[in-house]
């Protein structure tokens, strides 16, 4: 295997390839020690490590929103949104793309209709930067001007959160920039490798988690802070992780059989291959959208608290459920909007009408179905069958770090490592960047890092 790895660095290309992104992610790294000049840095590590630490819905809402952007609220920085805005507006021209006609003919003119599809992202990219910073800026001089004000005195006017608004947008769109850079001169695919750095960026407070949790107190044998519970932990993280690369390479192959013609003297096609339909198809958008949608429960709830319908049966049980606990109800809710989003997601980037005419203006065609209408109904068939698999594999991983947070009683930092969308993206970020070094080493007739 270090045989494999020097080869890597033997191929000059490449070489130069993987230096210019591991220099790029130092300096997404690097910008987030670079704070906001009207925030009290100090201050607001304090205060909203209080928050985080209280375990209510406000708490576990903003450690969902900062595993998802791969930022950190106690330290307001220029790079403060992450890349989340970029992504949301990729998610939403993607789905306006299948109900609004203009976008729908883009997405099918190929390259040209790509890059003017990119073009759009970037404009809603900065809009959405401008409109989430002055909020945020907003939220922190409103809620937060007692006597330990985070944003200093003076600063609280409409000119520095103007300024500190357009910084976090330049921010975002510099981050937006970097990943266009290393999808174009780099290894992988950029915006993934930001998200997969903030959330691996993330292992050293859960290393010191760990060890504040097990080891600190002395080591010991019976509860659910004893060497076996540790011993648990390290068998369920490496067990996820085989399950997740499992399901992630797993393809349902179906056979297809293209048509023989003549030409002159020779026969041509009647070759046998495989259409590989993915398992996991929907990727963790599922489980994105499903967190997000639950967040506003939590804050619902806990409105409703305060008022006089929070001495209620319901109100109490739910809110026991939505908030630090994460109940059964919370689960429940969880695991069916994965099995619809999954569905959902599915049918919008998957289109058997398409592929089956795909294969037949190609002259190929699947055995014992007829090109065209039957071929479409098969494949939706065989898609909703395998999706049905893949939405319960992302929500036994999706339900592991609730699991694991309850019954050990340990954060939730610490548990979102054992499952969730953190460590689907990492793996499948890893294996995708593993999948792009061997096309270039097989390329030039080296083994691949997966060959056994």
């Amino acid at each position: 295997m270090l045989a494999k790895f020097a080869t890597i660095f033997k191929i000059p290309e490449l070489r130069r390839k993987i230096f210019l992104t591991l220099f790029l992610l130092f300096v997404y790294r690097l910008g987030f020690y670079i704070t906001l000049p009207i925030i009290d840095q100090t201050v607001m590590a304090k205060t909203f490590s209080e928050i985080k630490d209280k375990n209510n819905a406000l708490g576990n809402t903003l450690k969902m929103v900062e595993l998802f952007s791969a930022s950190n609220f106690g330290n307001s920085t220029i790079f403060g949104l992450g890349i989340m805005p970029y992504i949301s507006a990729s998610i939403i021209l993607q789905l306006l793309g299948s109900v609004y006609p203009p976008l729908e003919k883009l997405q099918k003119e190929g390259e040209s209709g790509r890059k003017k599809i990119n073009e759009y992202t970037r404009y809603l990219t900065v809009f959405l930067c401008f409109f989430q910073s002055l909020m945020w800026i907003k939220y922190l001089t409103t809620n937060f001007s007692d006597a330990n004000s985070i944003v200093y005195p003076g600063y609280t006017g409409f000119y520095p959160t103007f300024v500190a608004a357009m910084t976090m947008t330049a921010g975002t769109v510099f981050l937006m920039w970097i990943g266009e850079q290393i999808d174009e001169y780099g290894i992988g695919n950029g915006i993934s490798l930001l998200i997969m750095a903030g959330i691996l960026a993330r292992i050293p407070n859960a290393i010191e988690g760990l060890v504040n949790e097990f080891i600190a107190g002395g080591v010991h044998i019976g509860d659910n802070r004893g060497i076996e519970s540790l011993l648990i932990l390290a068998v369920l993280f490496v067990t996820v992780i085989v399950g997740v690369i499992f399901i992630t390479q797993g393809q349902r192959r179906i056979p297809t059989q293209s048509a023989k013609h003549v030409r002159g003297r020779r026969v041509w096609g009647g070759q046998r291959q495989y259409l590989p339909l993915r398992v996991n198809q929907a990727g963790v958008m599922p489980i994105i959208f499903a967190s997000s949608l639950l967040m506003f429960p939590n804050l619902a709830l806990q409105w409703l608290s305060a008022t006089s319908l929070g001495e209620t049966w319901l109100v109490r049980q739910l809110s026991g459920s939505f908030s630090g606990d994460r109940g059964y109800i919370y689960n429940i809710c969880y695991i069916g909007l994965i099995y619809f989003f999954c569905y959902f997601w599915t049918a919008i980037t998957f289109n058997p009408k398409d592929m089956a005419n795909n294969l037949k203006d190609y002259g190929s065609f699947i055995p014992g179905h007829r090109p065209g209408r039957r071929t479409a109904e098969y494949l939706e068939r065989v898609m909703v069958r395998i999706t049905y698999v893949g939405a319960a594999f992302l929500a036994l991983v999706a339900v592991i770090p609730t699991v694991v947070q309850n019954f050990l009683s340990i954060d939730f930092v610490i548990a979102s490592f054992f499952g969730g969308t953190g460590l689907l993206i990492v793996v499948s970020v890893g294996l995708d960047l593993v999948q792009k070094i061997d096309s270039h080493l097989v390329m030039r007739n080296y083994g691949g890092l997966l060959e056994s």
